[in-house]
């Protein structure tokens, strides 16, 4: 018996200090690399998508660069994988990326079965359709029988194929892995209808010959809750990634921007010098400087700041916070108290 309980206690202990090692193993290589390989779409407006200098730019690339801020003190300490949908989870699964942020919905299924954590909610999202304007459709119950452009290897194709059964319609699904070809197949008049989330649909349709002669239509058939994901078994590495999302949600909760970092620094709210380090080691306990979130702030700004000027009033794609905005303010997006 005695040697049993011994053999449990070494045991233990062995998971205990396996646990200890592989908790620090993605920030270690980070580290040893200098930079946060990150994982986005082929090219999405306002999340992920390469400007004519061919820079990165978008929601999703700036919550990698939030992390490089938070760890390197360098937004630009990253680089960018372009990843088709079918190609993502793998890429992350392997180690080829560090974490994923790509416009990706996060379900049970790929919760429990892909090996993956997700972050958080950085975008509260919704399926839709878009059609050509001339087609005089106003609602989506009237596309019985039409053909649907839909990118392979998603939750949209899922949802799409149920909103169809549900109702009792009929469709032609016109089915493509990438994004680009979907874009295409669209703007070339192969399909009646072009589904996936609607806020993709307006950053699609700012890319398409003639914007004006298309319309998207107000039905929302899913939640589409979009966020970043890591690999499980790294609870140091998920821990970084969910604080730096909640610390850009909690900076703006706080009133704390790029624009007045250097003043908030010096206030005595309690609840702002422990966000900025002034109290406390919450930075040192995750293996970070205990300005983790100066760092993100000072070069990527809170997560209003991020949010307006990729998706919202101060980009084209005009798109209101609804949803995405403060709780305070009837929105959903709730920052986890830095105490």
């Amino acid at each position: 018996m005695t040697k049993i309980i011994l053999s449990a206690v070494a045991g233990a202990a062995a998971l205990t200090l396996g646990a200890h090692a592989a908790s620090a193993q993605t920030l270690e290589a980070v580290k040893a690399k200098g930079y946060i390989q990150c994982g986005v779409s082929t090219g999405l407006a306002g999340f992920s998508n390469t400007d004519d200098a061919g820079e990165w730019t978008g929601l999703d690339v700036d919550f990698c660069r939030a992390m490089a801020a938070a760890i390197f003190d360098d937004p630009e300490a990253v680089r960018f994988s372009p990843l088709s949908a079918v190609e993502r989870f793998t890429a992350l699964q392997s180690g080829e990326i560090d974490v994923l942020s790509r416009n990706t919905t996060w379900t049970m299924s790929r919760d429990t079965a892909l090996g993956l954590n997700f972050v958080g909610v950085t975008f509260y999202d919704g399926q839709g359709f878009m059609v050509p304007a001339e087609l005089n459709v106003d609602s989506a119950l009237q596309l019985s029988g039409a053909s649907v452009c839909v990118q392979s290897g998603t939750t949209t194709e899922l949802n799409l194929t149920d909103y169809f059964s549900a109702n009792n319609m009929e469709y032609n699904p016109v089915v493509f892995e990438g994004l680009e070809e979907v874009n295409a197949a669209y703007n070339a008049g192969r399909c009646d209808v072009y589904t996936t989330d609607s806020s993709g649909l307006y950053a699609i349709r700012l890319t398409l010959d003639n914007p004006d002669d298309h319309v998207v239509l107000p039905e929302l058939i899913s939640k589409e809750p979009l966020g970043p994901a890591v690999r499980r078994g790294d609870d140091q590495w998920f821990g970084i990634a969910k604080w730096v999302y909640y610390g850009l949600v909690y900076a703006e909760e706080l009133g704390i921007s790029s624009e007045n970092l250097e003043e908030m620094l010096a206030s005595e709210n309690p609840d702002v010098r422990r966000a900025l380090g002034g109290d406390g080691t919450f930075g040192a306990d995750m293996g970070l400087e205990n300005d983790w979130l100066v760092k993100i702030v000072r070069h990527v700004g809170n997560y209003g700041e991020v949010f307006e000027r990729n998706v919202g009033a101060d980009s084209p794609l005009q798109i209101e916070r609804g949803l995405n905005a403060l709780y305070t303010d009837g929105g959903l997006q709730y920052g986890m108290p830095i105490r």
